[in-house]
């Protein structure tokens, strides 16, 4: 097991395929891009499977999400998900993507045991689209939440970071056409983890900002026995259901106490929290040629050291010098 010092058993693992990403979204990284990753210094498919597999059967890790940078990115990855998919214990396998390509590979992931996907989408118009992500492929994310849906990739559900003077007035509509289209959405506060550093919290929009604005249109109730514990989301009631909404406070309602998380990077690196600032390397680890005890040993000693919480709280809160594609969300 991955447990820490404050008693928390970590039973989520995120593995991040890529650091490259096919938009360019104002709150992650700059116009031009960044400098990925050179191939060797990637996990090769080997190593992912061999680290998920680990992580299964020697760790209680129960559930996988697939991660990026945009994981639809990483070549093999349908091959990936059948492999994990064959682990026993079975996994959960989820994946976290910008729905770019999606439409064209929701069928083979379905087929190979993916059981869900989550598509960020922080806007309805193409236009505010465009301007967000710097790419004009809103269409193609739209077409790919759709593929999503019918291929059983369910429940699908839609993260949005709602931005000063973009895109923070969209919320009530935002929540309509989920819940027409039969997707659950999440509303997530900004984190700093873009690669500008430009995150400031006095500009950033709140949960509760984000609640006020859904109140203009909908009634909102706590969700029955949806009792937070390690879920990041707190879930509402839509004008008393079944329809839900939920809002990650990841700055503002914290719920570090319960994480229940560990990720891995797509360089190898076993990080305890999106804001960590020290990784453990176990790539260098696997190609030493340690068996599989010795890299989980390694790994459970780093998840010992989980730190209390983020931090973010701490007025010398230091932002992680990573983003969040280089991490994995």
């Amino acid at each position: 097991m991955l447990l820490d010092t404050y008693g928390r058993t970590a039973t989520d693992l995120r593995v991040s395929l890529t650091d490259r990403c096919n938009l360019r979204c104002t709150y992650c990284m700059p116009e031009e891009g960044l400098q990925w990753l050179g191939k060797p210094e990637l996990l090769t498919d080997e190593e992912i499977v061999r680290l998920v597999r680990l992580a299964v059967t020697r760790l209680g890790i129960t559930d996988v999400r697939f991660t990026g940078g945009e994981p639809l990115l990483r070549r093999g990855l349908v091959d990936l998900v059948r492999r994990c998919a064959l682990l026993d214990p079975r996994p959960k396998l989820s994946l976290t993507t910008n729905g770019i390509g999606l439409a064209r590979t929701a069928t083979a992931l379905a087929e190979a045991g993916l059981d869900r996907v989550n598509v960020s989408l922080d806007t309805l118009d193409a236009e505010v689209f465009h301007r967000l992500t710097r790419r004009d492929r809103h269409h193609d994310v739209l077409a790919g939440l759709a593929a999503a849906r019918d291929a059983g990739l369910t429940p699908v559900k839609v993260n949005t970071v709602l931005m000063p003077g973009l895109n923070e007035d969209e919320a009530p509509a935002l929540l309509a056409w989920a819940l027409a289209e039969g997707y659950e959405l999440r509303f997530i506060e900004q984190m700093p983890l873009d690669a500008q550093h430009g995150w400031k919290r006095s500009g950033m929009i709140t949960a509760e900002d984000i609640l006020t604005s859904l109140r203009t249109r909908f009634t909102l109730t706590p969700e029955p026995g949806a009792a937070r514990g390690s879920a990041p989301a707190e879930r509402w009631l839509v004008d008393g259901g079944p329809g839900s909404v939920g809002v990650i406070g990841s700055v503002t309602r914290p719920f570090c106490a319960a994480c229940d998380r560990t990720r891995l990077t797509a360089d190898g690196q076993i990080r305890t929290c999106l804001f960590a600032t020290e990784e453990t390397d176990l790539r260098a680890l696997l190609r030493s040629g340690a068996d599989d005890e010795a890299v989980a040993e390694l790994w459970r000693a780093a998840m010992w050291g989980k730190k209390a919480g983020s931090g973010l709280d701490d007025p010398a809160f230091l932002q992680p010098s990573r983003p969040m594609s280089a991490i994995g969300g």
